[in-house]
């Protein structure tokens, strides 16, 4: 039994396959699953807290206090991090911050330096 992706609108998991679309029976909408990636990979794009669109290897600077979790520190608004490398999820920022070590970061606390 294959797997087959959930509705990129409802994101119903009762997906089914009508030749070469998959078609969702809770929304009814339909999509070629080929189509879909392409067009994904190519629009993922990544914005600072001003709308600018960010690189691998940016330099970004925090535009608010952010506390780290699971410690009592906190890293201040203006603190400049350098070299980011943009990855998926929730926190889309793989960097190091001088004094504090690896992290990752929300775009939209962010606007490139």
């Amino acid at each position: 039994m294959t797997t087959l992706p959930p509705c990129p609108q409802c994101q119903s998991e009762f997906t089914y396959e009508d030749g070469n679309l998959l078609i969702c029976p809770s929304c009814g909408h339909e999509w070629n699953p080929a189509e879909a990636s392409a067009s994904a990979e190519a629009a993922k794009v990544w914005k600072d807290a001003n709308g600018n669109v960010l690189q691998d290897g940016d330099s970004v600077t925090l535009v608010k206090d952010l506390k780290i979790k699971g410690s009592s520190s906190v890293v201040k608004v203006g603190t400049k991090v350098k070299n980011i490398r943009l990855i998926e999820g929730d926190h889309d920022i793989d960097c190091k911050i001088e004094g504090f070590g690896p992290m990752q970061l929300k775009s939209e606390f962010v606007k490139k330096a």
